[in-house]
């Protein structure tokens, strides 16, 4: 059973900008991972199984939805503080956070900020506690970058509506007892819909044969004339605000989350060459190891200070979707090459279960994709600063 030897790297002893309790909200969420997920990880990925335990585990940690107020199940923390859990619970794998991070900002962000109060007191509490796992639908096979063009629509018929089309590439889907799915109406607006497993002709069939986030669950949800009430349709929102502001969310999430897996790495890396000898002396004591090493903890630590600081944006509800999306490609980028670098410092080994980078590396080409690819993310940035629309 592999020991989890991590040691966060703080270069800019960062911990002084946090409080006592986000400190305390980060080392409960560490130790968790150091007890109950690194041990198991690697085998899950191998197997490409999704560890269903953690569900309630993330449930009773509070890792679902820590922002939603205690009143409905949640948390009622800061975002400094989630972000800290997100950080935490990606240094194990991209996957766990990818759960905790559906839950908390693409199902019961919705629900809690567009909901009633008879939806949010029906699913949030049951989500928080992880009593039930949700799902996020709004990608399609044929419209991701693109979610405008979504062809998923429902028609009025009644006392309910009919919801046909579909959606895939959804993280929790196969595992889901509930789904906040975006969907046109007969207008053409987008709206939000909760839909629950066992509804006739409501489908999750799982996706196989993924060489990215294996341990984490994902399908497709496919709608065959599904019978949705009214009364579950979200009335708070119409248009793409309602799943935009859902990825904001999100985002702010991954951003933390990939700095995580970074740290990881980072911390694998700087162990081994320091351990590895060659030509009768640690890696770690030449320079190409060493440029490798001091550029990894320079972009850590940069995008640790960009993290904080989108946090504490959040917290006084001035972070914009642009800044947030900034802080998404940069953690996603930054971690994607770190991984790389630590994987060529480990060598050989670095390509075996026996350490994490490999696995990082893997899961993070797909973090750099979901939630707006690289190159999305950039023209988001570029539009924000030359006020010039480059998506059409």
């Amino acid at each position: 059973m592999a020991q989890d030897l991590f040691q966060s790297p703080d270069y800019f002893n960062i911990d002084e900008l946090l409080t006592d309790e986000q400190k305390l909200i980060r080392e409960s969420v560490r130790n968790y991972v150091k007890k109950d997920i690194s041990p198991i990880i690697e085998e899950y990925a191998q197997q490409a199984k999704f560890p269903e335990q953690i569900v309630k585990q993330l449930g009773d940690l509070g890792c679902f939805g820590p922002t939603v107020p205690q009143q409905y199940g949640g948390g009622g923390l800061d975002y400094v503080s989630y972000g800290l859990m997100m950080q935490e619970l990606e240094r194990g794998d991209s996957g766990v956070r990818s759960t905790a991070s559906v839950q908390g900002s693409l199902v019961m962000f919705p629900i809690f900020a567009y909901g009633n109060e008879e939806q949010k007191n029906k699913y949030l509490p049951k989500l928080a506690s992880g009593e039930w796992l949700g799902c996020f639908g709004l990608t399609e096979p044929n419209y991701g970058s693109d979610p405008s063009s979504m062809i998923t629509n429902f028609k009025d018929a009644g006392d309910h509506v009919i919801l046909n089309g579909s959606k895939m590439w959804i993280s929790n889907a196969p595992y889901s007892k509930v789904a906040v799915v975006w969907a046109k109406n007969e207008n053409g607006e987008i709206q939000g819909l909760i839909l629950e497993r066992g509804m006739e002709g409501f489908t999750t069939p799982e996706t196989h044969g993924k060489w990215s986030l294996r341990a984490s669950a994902t399908g497709e949800l496919v709608f065959d004339n599904v019978k949705v009430p009214k009364e579950n349709i979200l009335p708070g929102v119409k248009g793409l605000k309602g799943p935009l502001s859902c990825l904001t969310k999100a985002r702010f999430g991954i951003a933390w989350g990939a700095v995580g897996a970074a740290m990881d790495c980072y911390d694998t890396a700087l162990r081994y060459s320091k351990e590895r000898i060659q030509f009768d002396r640690p890696i770690g004591g030449f320079q190409l190891q060493q440029k490798k090493l001091a550029e990894m903890i320079t972009e850590i630590t940069k995008a640790q200070l960009l993290n904080w600081r989108v946090g504490v944006l959040m917290d006084k509800g001035k972070a914009t979707p642009q800044q947030v999306s900034m802080a998404k490609r940069n953690g996603c980028e930054i971690a994607t090459n770190i991984a790389r670098d630590a994987r060529q410092i480990l060598g050989g080994m670095g390509i075996t279960g026996e350490f994490s980078v490999m696995r990082h590396m893997m899961n993070l080409e797909s973090v750099i994709t979901y939630e707006g690819t690289h190159d999305v993310h950039l023209l988001i940035t570029g539009m924000d600063v030359t006020g010039i629309n480059a998506f059409k």
